[in-house]
């Protein structure tokens, strides 16, 4: 691990340095690198460092959690877990000791899944207590007690005393319930404090201990806020003047106060502080253009001091100028001017902060300062081989849709000689609803901007980011307006001059991959050709029940945002329309994906066969819903600047 040492003044340099267009020949390794150093955490009393780091395993590497003292970074211990078992999320419990959220690995070379296993340890390792999970009976002391948790578990807030215990929210796989747990993480010992009649729902705690709110959806895919009444003693659904949309976020440090996501007529998300008593409202962030986003929290109790737009490069906005958090931001910003900063973690007495910094072309480098010297460390940079001088700049963009309807997105522009213009990629977002593209790093479009290719993303309605009438104005539009929404969106680069209309593609993941071959099919003269990666092609698959207990919200989320009835799925399927899909296409998928099962793909291909266009085809057999291993991720990427090179003129 590579660490440096910086001094916060006028000559402080930069994360990295400020980067210039792309340059050719980057070379395709740089671009599939795995991650060595991932997901610090800071322990409370800011003597130690938690980190995820790949270790050496006969011919794999396997992610353990290794922790170190700070500053000197030296190793104090390392927790691992039985073979195959992996690290997904940890969070510090008290100075010594951490929660871990457990996942497994199915092979070598797929993607860890979640389990709902829940564990705690010492940081170096010692006293492993099992707390929940369908293997109680055999890890847990308690297991003779409790007997085997038939559910998911996660971890769902640490009491801010830090006293090694913790909330643990359980979603059993069978019935409709969801419940709250106070764990003690020495003896694995629990306390039932809630328990709802309904699925998945999340928990707000205040920090009495007490939970609050719970949020989630009911049987009909609706929003569901349940409130616990004091007086009552029992929870009951949320009333009142809550507008469009009203999450409950987090409470002040004296409970008096809550933080809510809001959206009083279905526009951009609000932040707001409503104090308990008065019911009063005092908006700390609102932009006509699109919601908040990555709140700022503070080290006095996890309260936040500030948020980011989630339209266009992000913009700072603190509540309070001149709050002690506010100007420290706004002192380590100006450090890294190209970059956006954010707080990771603080230590409980303020003096230690982590902090990370990452741009369009930087994926990111992470931080620790010693407040009392101004001193920072470098801990270590996410995906090393990118060099950022070498990345493209990824403007933001907006038009509007032939509807008049304002969209935003952003451009990712290759170096290219003057009088050049380069051919476009146009490349949807997965989703669709509540996902949105944004400024930072994105491997794909840089991938793609290495190789020569301007590329086009577009928040389509539908998207996150712009507030519920936003979302919902995608709803059941899947073939129809989110289309045109794209396709407008290529029009309008196209008549800015800066890219060759004649020479563009059109590639996309999941819901992406679907609209590649949407596109394909409703505009075969504008692109000259297609690629779907891990896309669902038929509806009529999307939309057939699964057998558990969930069909009923699956179905009810289904039919109210894509579609009901075969003759309207098929009018927006894909493989219904195969045969007017003449460019070249390109399918690749994983032979164990669970989101878009690899029917999809068969289908797609099958139509595609049957109508005289054959796809290329390239089948991962062991990857899921996006590809895992090196090798494979390699040589998708491979086949992906082939393909484009032969379509495009490259």
């Amino acid at each position: 691990m590579r660490l440096r040492s910086l001094f916060l003044c006028t000559f402080l340099l930069a994360a990295r340095a400020a980067p210039v267009l792309a340059a050719p020949g980057v070379p395709l390794a740089a671009f599939v690198y795995e991650d060595q150093f991932s997901r610090p955490r800071l322990a409370p009393d800011g003597k130690h460092l938690a980190l995820t780091v790949r270790v050496p395993d006969g011919d794999r590497f396997v992610p353990v959690v290794m922790v170190y003292s700070v500053p000197e970074m030296q190793t104090t211990g390392a927790i691992r877990m039985p073979a195959f078992e992996v690290p997904l999320d940890y969070r510090w419990l008290s100075t010594t000791r951490l929660a871990i959220a457990k996942g497994k690995e199915l092979g070598s070379r797929e993607k860890p899944v979640p389990t709902g296993e829940v564990l705690a340890a010492e940081l170096d390792g010692s006293k492993q207590e099992y707390l929940y999970g369908y293997r109680m009976r055999l890890f847990s002391s308690r297991g003779d007690r409790y007997g085997n948790d038939e559910g998911f578990g996660y971890v769902e807030d640490i009491p801010r005393s830090h006293n090694s215990r913790l909330f643990l929210t359980a979603h059993p796989w069978e019935g409709s319930h969801s419940m709250l747990y106070d764990v003690d993480s020495r003896s694995a010992v629990r306390t039932l404090v809630a328990d709802l009649s309904a699925p998945d729902l999340g928990f707000v705690i205040q920090n009495s201990g007490q939970p609050r709110y719970a949020y989630g959806a009911d049987e009909n895919a609706e929003v569901l806020l349940m409130r616990y009444d004091d007086a009552g003693k029992r929870w009951q659904k949320a009333g009142g003047q809550l507008g469009r949309r009203y999450v409950p976020l987090v409470f002040s440090a004296d409970d008096r106060a809550l933080y809510v996501t809001y959206s009083e007529d279905g526009g951009p998300d609000q932040l707001i502080r409503e104090d308990i008593a008065s019911g009063k409202r005092t908006i700390l962030f609102a932009d006509k253009a699109g919601s908040f986003s990555d709140v700022m929290f503070a080290s006095n109790l996890g309260e936040p001091f500030g948020a980011h737009s989630a339209v266009g490069r992000p913009r700072a906005v603190y509540f309070d100028e001149k709050s002690e958090e506010a100007r420290l931001h706004k002192t380590l910003s100006a450090q890294f001017p190209d970059h956006y900063l954010h707080f990771v973690d603080f230590s409980d007495d303020g003096g230690v902060l982590l902090f990370g910094v990452s741009s369009d072309r930087d994926p990111g480098s992470y931080y620790l300062l010693d407040r009392k010297t101004m001193k920072a460390n470098l801990l270590f940079s996410s995906l090393e081989t990118i060099d950022p001088d070498r990345m493209a700049p990824r403007r933001p963009v907006a038009f509007h849709a032939r509807d008049g309807l304002e969209l935003h997105g952003y451009l990712t522009m290759p170096a290219h000689a003057p009088g050049v213009k380069p051919p476009l990629v146009l490349m949807p977002h997965g989703g669709p609803f509540g996902i949105s593209d944004g400024w930072f790093y994105d491997n794909d479009a840089q991938f793609l901007a290495s190789r020569g290719y301007a590329v086009l993303q577009v928040n389509f309605r539908g998207s996150g980011g712009r507030g519920p009438d936003f979302k919902e104005a995608g709803y059941r539009e899947w073939g129809g307006k989110i289309q045109d929404d794209l396709v407008d969106g290529v029009r309008w680069t196209v008549a800015q001059g800066e890219v060759d209309g004649t020479r563009m593609c059109v590639y996309g993941a999941s819901f992406g991959g679907y609209s590649a071959l949407m596109l394909a099919a409703r505009e075969p003269s504008l692109f000259k050709c297609a690629v779907g990666y891990l896309g669902v092609y038929d509806l009529n698959l999307l939309a057939r029940p699964e057998n558990n207990r969930l069909d009923a919200y699956r179905a009810a989320y289904i039919g109210k945002t894509v579609g009901a009835g075969k003759a309207e799925l098929d009018k927006a399927s894909p493989v219904a329309l195969a045969a007017r899909i003449t460019v070249p296409v390109l399918l690749v998928h994983g032979g164990k994906d669970k989101r878009a099962p690899v029917e999809h793909a068969e289908a797609m291909r099958a139509a595609l066969v049957k109508a005289g266009h054959p796809p290329e085809w390239f089948l991962a057999p062991n990857e899921g819903h996006g590809f895992y291993d090196t090798k494979n991720v390699t040589e998708f990427y491979q086949r992906l600047e082939s393909f484009l090179g032969k379509h495009l003129g490259q």
